[in-house]
């Protein structure tokens, strides 16, 4: 079923590296035009690079998605270049392990603030734009396992994917009107640069002892028997922003290959 976003304007925050930039890739590669959202500018112009040298047509900007007035500009940008907005990831997000009772305002805030925050203010920005311009529009939210499931370390982290989750819900109610779907996928562990710092900051607090023993460690509990790649995850990505899923709204796909189940 190739070409599925033929015709489309996605936006993919975080896309700079890891599944934000699989999920701009696969999109381009069926028929998107892509605009790349990330606070590393240089990672979100290089994505960008290397899909128009591919052939496709792609653009890159650096926004924090905790900005609003950053979040705006990247909806503009996207209509000056491409004329309109159908699609937009809310994909951007970070982890900063703490043990539970280590935990600290700012490492709360900050978590918060990106993974959370960040989701409420990019669906606002991109279905102004989609009202506006009086056609469906698809707002895709990336999650996380840690959204269905405590973990020890990942207390700011979780709940904050925990907010996705009910935001995915009361955006899909609210849009419903406008003809706005919005779903979300959950991840659980992916090989990316993400999960690679994730391992590195468990060791140096002592969750685990060895390095890679964090991916281990969670690779045990997944019936699949592996950690996913980015591969893993763009199907559903594609579904979720293609026609096929226009009945689907305010739903979280679970890709975790079988290890928390809901």
């Amino acid at each position: 079923m190739a070409n599925r976003v033929s015709g489309t304007v996605a936006v993919v925050t975080g896309a700079g590296s890891g599944m934000g930039r699989g999920i701009a890739r696969a999109l381009a590669s069926e028929g998107a035009s892509v605009v790349i959202a990330d606070l590393n500018g240089e990672a979100a112009e290089a994505t960008a690079q290397s899909l128009r040298d591919d052939g496709f047509a792609a653009a890159g900007v650096r926004a924090d998605v905790s900005k609003r007035d950053e979040v705006r500009s990247v909806v503009e940008r996207t209509v000056a270049e491409f004329g309109r907005l159908d699609v937009w990831f809310n994909n951007a997000g970070f982890n900063a392990p703490m043990k539970f009772l280590d935990v600290t305002e700012e490492n709360w805030r900050s978590i918060m603030e990106v993974n959370a925050l960040g989701v409420l203010i990019g669906t606002q920005e991109a279905a102004r734009q989609m009202i506006a311009q009086g056609v469906c529009g698809k707002i895709v939210n990336t999650t996380s396992m840690a959204g269905r499931q405590g973990f020890p370390a990942f207390a700011p982290y979780s709940a904050a994917k925990a907010a996705v989750i009910s935001l995915t819900q009361s955006a899909a109610k609210a849009l419903a009107e406008h003809d706005i779907t919005v779903n979300a996928f959950a991840p659980g562990v992916v090989d990316t640069p993400l999960w690679v710092k994730l391992d590195e900051d468990l060791l140096a607090i002592g969750e685990t002892k060895t390095a890679g023993g964090a991916m281990d460690e969670f690779a045990a509990g997944i019936i699949r028997g592996r950690t996913a790649t980015v591969d893993d995850i763009v199907g559903t990505a594609l579904y979720l922003a293609s026609s096929d899923s226009d009945y689907l709204t305010a739903q979280v796909i679970m890709i975790d290959g079988g290890m928390v189940l809901v």
